[in-house]
């Protein structure tokens, strides 16, 4: 079967976490990850990124299929169920407005620029090699921190659950799909609320 463009962009996965060991700036481009797949689910009501652009899934599938490192065990009933995907949700949007509010003191100086990457939203892991001291605002540096931090662990999960279950059981609880997932409800009942009327 012929490939296309889009699934070799695991690659593009693979690099962003690369590039923000050694330059956090590039933290940044992890945005594109958050805007993007909403964007799809509200223009065209559907989970085309998930389903098709996903760099993050497909480096999963590659790493747990094709070299074989999953368990391939189905998900517990509890990891699917809505309670723990929206309380995942609820929990991960806690964490992301905590990192904004850190955020916001760097940028009105409240505090100094914390040169360190949070794992699992617990552990500070120095990282000051990351951040070259160039010229841009502290809180711009300390939204790279913040922003790599959230991507560096939910990488982290995703590959945990990758060993212990199928290759894309991260997919099953994944913040964005929730969010995704519940735009496309939304649109798809109020299109065929309109088509009722």
């Amino acid at each position: 079967m012929k490939k296309s463009w889009y699934d070799y962009l695991w690659i593009a996965s693979l690099m962003y976490l690369v590039l923000g060991f050694f330059q956090i700036l590039f933290a940044w481009l992890g945005l594109l990850c958050f805007f993007i797949p909403l964007i799809i689910a509200i223009v065209k009501g559907n989970k085309g990124y998930c389903n098709r652009y996903c760099g993050r899934g497909q480096l999963f599938e590659l790493i747990g299929g094709r070299f074989g490192l999953s368990r391939r065990k189905d998900v517990p009933k509890w990891m699917k169920s809505k309670a723990f995907r929206y309380g995942f949700l609820i929990f991960f949007f806690a964490m992301f407005f905590q990192m904004l509010w850190t955020t916001y003191l760097v940028f009105s100086g409240v505090e100094s620029l914390h040169q360190a990457v949070t794992l699992l939203w617990t552990w500070k892991l120095p990282w000051n090699w990351a951040y070259h001291g160039v010229n841009v605002s502290p809180g711009i540096a300390q939204f790279a921190f913040g922003f790599y931090s959230v991507m560096l662990t939910s990488t982290l999960l995703g590959f945990v659950t990758m060993l212990l279950f199928k290759p894309r059981s991260w997919c099953v609880y994944c913040p964005m799909g929730t969010m995704t997932q519940l735009i496309c409800k939304g649109k798809n009942k109020r299109a065929l609320s309109d088509f009722k009327n």
